[in-house]
């Protein structure tokens, strides 16, 4: 059996109204990531643990390069002179020795479950990492009815989901609604942490002409992620929460929730939806 990344093929027995059958089925497969990191001058180099999330194996330097980005630990990519992977289940990143570090952000040691981004992060201050700036508002008005296409438009992209069912997908679409990029996970932080370290790869931070897109709910993490990375249009196929409406609030974010069914509600900027 050809074998997918990211899915592991197991026995099961499948109850039918004609009994049972045994056969083999996909799911999406979890496993943790420690992300280590080196940092200090040259004569004075230190080592540390800064997150072990469970994620969907694939795209772990995307992976680990956004979570950095987004927790405000790197500003660039041009703060990294080394990523090594020690096993499949630790990768570790090397900081360039001019490089100043924010020592008390490395300690908020914390893990990350695959369903939820800010476990055993002590309060929401600890949560509010240091965004930058606002970008630019991006405010030509976009069309209800090309917002109304987007999640058939993932869809169509997520090929992990479509055999298992079990990830989570964020994806970057133009302001034209035209398909960009996607990153799935089975956790929905990762999965966005992997699309904004892909960008910050390519140089193409700021994505402030850009349209992110979730597959499920909107929580506070999710926005906070998206203001690091400049985006000014979220929308998900889900429910967002109170806090992550109050954020978008904050950084003048369009955030639209349950964008399914040919419809969808407006909890902030409803100035850039036409309807």
């Amino acid at each position: 059996m050809t074998q997918t990344p990211g899915i592991a093929h197991l026995p099961i027995h499948k109850i039918q109204d004609a009994g049972i059958l045994t056969t083999m089925d996909e799911l999406a497969i979890e496993e943790p990531l420690e992300i280590r990191l080196q940092y200090g001058p040259a004569t004075d180099r230190r080592e540390q643990s800064v997150s072990i999330t469970m994620r969907t194996p694939g795209n772990d330097t995307e992976l680990a390069t956004g979570f950095l980005y987004t927790e405000g630990i790197i500003t660039d990519i041009t703060a990294i002179d080394l990523v090594s992977t020690f096993t499949s289940n630790s990768i570790l990143i090397s900081l360039k020795t001019t490089i100043p570090l924010d020592l008390g952000r490395l300690q908020r040691h914390f893990y990350t479950t695959s369903s939820c981004g800010v476990c055993g992060k002590s309060s929401l201050e600890a949560l509010r990492t240091v965004c930058p700036a606002p970008q630019p508002a991006a405010d030509i008005p976009l069309p209800h009815d090309m917002i109304y296409a987007l999640p058939e438009k993932l869809r169509r992209q997520q090929d992990i989901f479509g055999s298992t069912g079990g990830l989570h997908a964020a994806a970057l679409f133009d302001a034209q609604g035209n398909f960009l990029s996607l990153q799935e996970d089975i956790g929905r932080h990762n999965a966005l942490d992997k699309l904004i370290g892909s960008s910050l790869q390519n140089d193409n931070l700021p994505l402030n002409h850009h349209i992110l897109l979730l597959s499920g709910r909107a929580c506070f993490e999710l926005i906070q992620k998206a203001a690091m990375a400049g985006i000014q249009i979220v929308a998900a196929v889900g429910a967002p929460s109170s806090l992550a409406v109050q954020l978008a609030q904050e950084y003048n974010i369009t955030l639209i929730g349950f964008l399914r069914d040919q419809r969808f509600n407006i909890y902030a900027g409803s100035h850039r939806v036409r309807i």
